[in-house]
């Protein structure tokens, strides 16, 4: 029950406050340490492919393993000097494993610089909270931008850590969160990151495989509840979840495009190179900037669907396990 308690209190204060500026977030800290050993391992490997494939494997394995023994020490450590301390630590890096208050608050600020018409304010700040290069977008390719993220980071920032933080508590989403940060800084396709990055990579494919489905079904629910063609977003959902290279990005992205009847995704520049992905959705009207809003809306209601089931059925165990 503590578990439950410290999730439902973390959502509250994501809900509330989002990241605070001020306070330290361990994904800063994560990111660091990737640095760090990706520098050390590429040094120590030989860097032909096979080198670097098992220095970027040692990572990939090294990094969520002392994730979860940290965080899990931090958190036994905690309990036994005082139950509430414990409660406390749990409570603190369940908020700090969601993301949804600070990916509002991003989309919505991309949608304010649209409204001074302002292409390069909007690019910058679109280039917040997305890995493309934004400098050659148009108005519009800012706002597919802009709802594509906050549809795929739904599944990423909100629905996976709400199932791992429910499974094994603020440990296991930390150790998620480290997979994911892993992910979004080595696990590229270039010739950089081809092989260092594979086994992070592979390693989020995994994680996510179960937590980017179930969160597109709360989308396509949460497009109904917020006015929105649920029905259409399911059709496209069926049709197009595995128009992508990941086997979890499109998942969101597609119950989204079906919900707000456009079409995402499409041809993107990364580090300078034109990568030619395939569309999303159906071009039934272009897209508009108030998109990003009604992605917005849909993301709170989606979250909260998702802490009501995931939480009812972390209930439903713990009553039915015996004793």
């Amino acid at each position: 029950m503590l578990i439950l308690m410290a999730v439902v209190c973390g959502f509250i204060l994501d809900c509330f406050l989002g990241d605070p500026s001020w306070m330290p977030h361990p994904v800063v800290y994560m990111g660091k340490a990737i640095t760090w050993a990706e520098k050390r391992l590429r040094a120590a490997f030989p860097g032909t492919p096979e080198g670097e494939f098992r220095a970027g494997l040692c990572l990939a394995a090294g990094l969520p393993l002392l994730t979860l023994l940290l965080s899990g020490g931090v958190c036994l450590l905690a309990s036994r000097l005082h139950p509430l301390a414990g409660f406390a630590v749990q409570t603190l890096w369940c908020w700090q494993a969601l993301a949804m208050r600070g990916l509002a608050a991003e989309s919505r600020n991309v949608w304010r610089t649209l409204q001074t018409e302002d292409l390069p304010a909007a690019q910058k700040a679109v280039g917040r909270i997305v890995g493309r290069d934004t400098e050659r977008l148009t108005a519009e390719g800012v706002i597919k931008a802009a709802v594509e993220t906050v549809a795929e980071n739904f599944s990423d920032g909100v629905a996976a850590p709400l199932v791992y933080m429910l499974l094994g508590g603020a440990p296991l989403a930390l150790t998620y969160k480290a997979i994911n940060t892993m992910d979004s800084m080595v696990g590229y396709k270039n010739e950089k990151y081809l092989w260092f990055g594979r086994a992070a990579a592979r390693l989020d494919d995994a994680a996510n495989y179960l937590p980017s489905r179930m969160a597109a079904l709360f989308w396509i629910a949460a497009a109904a509840l917020t006015g929105q063609d649920w029905r259409d977003a399911w059709r496209v959902w069926r049709r197009d979840r595995r128009c992508h290279a990941s086997p979890n990005s499109a998942q969101t992205e597609s119950a989204c495009a079906g919900a707000l009847g456009v079409r995402l995704a499409g041809p993107a520049w990364y580090f300078g190179q034109l990568y030619d992905k395939p569309t999303i959705g159906d071009d039934l009207r272009p897209v508009e900037a108030a998109d990003i809003l009604r992605a917005d809306r849909m993301l709170y209601a989606a979250s909260f669907l998702a802490l009501a089931v995931l939480g009812a059925a972390r209930c439903l165990v713990m009553f039915c396990l015996p004793g």
